[in-house]
């Protein structure tokens, strides 16, 4: 049978633990089994967590291996390999990851055929893909992070500019998680209230001021690794925020990766588009229209993604 409540986490780096510290601290999960290919690091890893449970609430966290998710009903994959020398290729490093996939989707099959699987390595887009063909559980239960973090991130700096809450932002950074992704500005809204050709708590919405901060957004993860080597906070608290709504049926639209099956004239490729998501995973999509520009930027990011995809032999 399998448990909600039972979470597995694959991969004990930064992303990994930051999910694990936003899962064990918002009391998402009675039990957390860390699997690492570092055995001592997760055990490790495991203790040091554990041990705060007086402060927040009992959840049992050990390091496990593939068996210890049995009846788990979620699984977050944050495991992957980097790039081995500065000559080393995207085409290269991307077979050794999806070399990494097949046995993690073979060992996820056997001992956890029915959990629905979140994946958070990169690149998202591609490798939630691949492990739609690489696991038999159906597409609806493999999801990737894809550009929550982006539209986090952009919603985030929309509230600095016009001194709001980020609650009360809505908007979306759709398409790749990368440099193709696109900023939907024709149905970005405050309050209610378009942002474009409006002044919103006395800010008028400045072209040049809007496209620097789409920028940001875009170079974010770039300008954070620059600076401290890796990112890992917000990602966390992303992973966390896709649990509870599956967790709770919230079926809260999300923009994350799924598998696109001719919306928006694009097919066989996984990137973001707002999406409804549920207790069994990916509910349906909702789909907001697209100017010219955003659908034609949409589209490019999708025929970015489709070459390595069908490089790599991922298109079915």
């Amino acid at each position: 049978m399998m448990d909600i409540q039972k979470i597995g986490i694959i991969g004990t780096g930064y992303v990994g633990m930051a999910a694990a510290f936003a899962i064990f601290q918002q009391q998402l999960a009675t039990e957390l089994v860390l699997i690492d290919k570092n055995v001592s690091r997760a055990e490790g890893e495991a203790l040091d967590l554990m041990h705060g449970q007086p402060l927040v609430g009992r959840c049992t966290v050990r390091a496990g291996d593939f068996e210890d998710l049995e009846g788990a009903g979620l699984v977050i994959i944050c495991a992957g390999v980097s790039q081995s020398s500065p000559d080393e290729n995207r085409l290269d490093l991307l077979k050794r990851n999806i070399s990494v996939f097949e046995m993690i989707a073979r060992e996820l099959d056997r001992y956890a055929p029915n959990a629905l699987l979140l994946i958070a390595s990169n690149p998202v887009d591609i490798l939630t893909q691949a492990m739609q063909c690489l696991s038999a559980r159906p597409r609806q239960l493999i999801i990737g992070t894809g550009t929550y973090l982006d539209t986090s991130r952009f919603r985030t700096l929309l509230a600095q500019y016009y001194d709001v809450s980020p609650n009360s932002v809505h908007a979306y950074i759709l398409g790749e998680h990368g440099d193709s992704e696109i900023a939907v500005w024709s149905s970005a809204a405050i309050g209610g209230l378009p942002v474009q050709e409006n002044t919103i708590n006395g800010r008028e919405f400045d072209v040049e001021k809007m496209d620097t901060l789409f920028c940001r957004v875009k170079n974010a993860a770039y300008d954070i690794i620059a600076s401290k080597g890796h990112t890992n906070w917000a990602i966390g608290l992303v992973i966390a925020g896709i649990l509870r709504t599956i967790r709770d049926d919230q079926r809260r639209i999300l923009p994350v990766s799924v598998r696109l099956e001719g919306e928006y004239g694009i097919e066989n490729v996984c990137l973001s588009i707002p999406t409804i998501v549920g207790s069994q995973g990916i509910e349906n999509h909702i789909l907001p229209d697209l100017n010219e520009d955003e659908l034609k930027g949409l589209r490019l990011s999708a025929q970015t993604l489709l070459e390595p995809l069908e490089a790599l032999n991922l298109t079915h």
